[in-house]
């Protein structure tokens, strides 16, 4: 087996390792204290020692399950935009905002202080300025409000974090329901 070979098949085993991860977090609505490593590696298919190999702690397969929801949700805005009209593509890029709050809760929860801090002052801009995108767009086509902005949104946003974990289903989708209602113009 060549060398590229492999790094293709450690890119590929990085990536179920991943999924496998953010797919059991989900499941736990975001437990991170519930990640069990083992079932992580035997869902991804690979060994526990190829997972520690590419995460080393818990801590670190948690940080990478984050950066991936954060890419997800940010390629989301484009395609979004490109086959809903502006509202319509803020409330579904909304709906997929749940879900990673879902595991961003958990993963917050889990990593510590300073590495928390680090990797959200490295990431978060991206999201700031996908959701930016999504409003000018939608105030564009007289969609939503023209006195609102990104920061407006991000905090009525941060309503989500306070939400009790039993209670998440049944609350999270009413609080984004309302906040596209305040979006609208008057």
């Amino acid at each position: 087996m060549t060398s590229r070979e492999r790094r293709s098949d450690a890119v590929a085993n990085r990536d179920r390792i991943v999924e496998a991860a953010r797919a059991e977090l989900s499941e736990s609505n975001g437990a991170a204290a519930e990640l069990k490593l083992h079932r992580v590696a035997k869902s991804a298919g690979v060994g526990q020692g190829t997972l520690y190999r590419h995460f080393p702690t818990r801590e670190h397969l948690l940080a990478e399950v984050y950066r991936y929801e954060l890419t997800q949700l940010v390629d989301a805005v484009p395609p979004l935009l490109a086959e809903f009209p502006p509202l319509r593509a803020l409330t579904g890029w909304f709906d997929r905002l749940v879900e990673y709050a879902r595991v961003k809760r958990g993963v917050m929860a889990a990593i510590e202080a300073s590495a928390w801090h680090d990797l959200y002052s490295d990431h978060h801009h991206r999201l700031d300025e996908a959701l930016e995108t999504m409003l000018d767009r939608g105030k564009d086509a007289g969609e939503v409000r023209a006195d609102v902005d990104a920061t407006d949104v991000i905090l009525l946003l941060g309503a989500l974090s306070r939400i009790p974990e039993a209670e998440w289903d049944a609350r999270a989708q009413t609080v984004v329901a309302v906040i596209v209602d305040g979006l609208r113009p008057r």
